[in-house]
């Protein structure tokens, strides 16, 4: 099974970038964040051709999520359920082949002394206990997307320059470490635990990629039984260089599954 992610940062936009790299690379799964469109004028019948079932949810000119897959999803899950805000744009679950498969685009925070950074730090803590209802850290389930957070210094580049920021600073990895620690695991950390590869790199400074002044912040999960069968994963620059790119690019993984 080949899992990828991407932050579209506005799918409609991105459509040419999504549809080569469907044909050209194939995967299992595509989840996607940040569509920025609202349901009624997703960009559905560009993306059929395709031949991927499409489930979506999204908010006008921003938010938004959806997973495209080769498989029907045996089951749909949106937003959380604990009572509190939905957030339907944010988080997206869908059953295949009987692993569930969660699609998030985690909130970036703002200024860590606003009310949007504690929401952030919050929304994860609403995650682990969604994952504590909904899945088994001893059974096959992926969790990837947009997490806006560089766990590690090296996913960042000059750290030292970053530790006020709401993707770096230290309650926000903290928060996405104990989210992790209910029993996911990094695979691309697992695979290549010495290796510095950013999947972001900032439209505002406009030499980002080419001085590879980036961020890792898109990641890719696994519960244990999946995590040992992970064989391969890359983050796929190229489409960061196309005409017209998002600031973010691919990430992929392959299980033995």
């Amino acid at each position: 099974m080949k899992i990828a992610t991407f932050n579209a940062n506005s799918l409609r936009k991105r459509l040419p970038i999504v549809l080569d790299w469907l044909a050209q690379q194939k995967p299992d799964v595509l989840c996607v964040q940040e569509t920025k469109v609202q349901d009624s004028e997703f960009p559905l019948s560009a993306l059929v051709p395709s031949g991927y079932h499409i489930t979506f949810r999204g908010m006008k000119s921003y938010n938004g999520v959806a997973t495209l897959s080769r498989k029907k999803p045996e089951a749909v899950f949106h937003g959380f359920d604990d009572g509190g805000e939905s957030e339907d744009a944010r988080l997206l679950r869908v059953v295949i082949d009987g692993i569930p498969i969660v699609n998030t685009y985690v909130p970036q925070g703002f200024e860590i002394d606003s009310p949007k950074y504690q929401y952030k730090l919050g929304w994860y803590e609403r995650l682990r206990k969604y994952f504590e209802t909904h899945l088994s850290p001893g059974k096959p389930a992926i969790w990837c997307g947009d997490m806006n957070v560089a766990p590690r210094p090296m996913d960042v580049h000059s750290p030292e320059k970053h530790l006020k920021h709401v993707c770096y600073h230290e309650d926000a990895r903290k928060a996405y470490e104990r989210t992790l620690a209910w029993g996911f695991e990094d695979v691309f950390v697992r695979l290549y635990p010495d290796r510095q590869q950013y999947t972001f790199w900032d439209y505002r400074a406009p030499s980002s990629l080419e001085a590879n002044k980036g961020w890792r912040i898109d990641h890719i999960l696994a519960t244990a039984p999946l995590a040992e069968n992970c064989t391969r994963v890359d983050v796929d620059v190229e489409p960061r260089r196309a005409k017209d790119p998002s600031d973010h690019t691919f990430l992929w993984a392959e299980f033995s599954v």
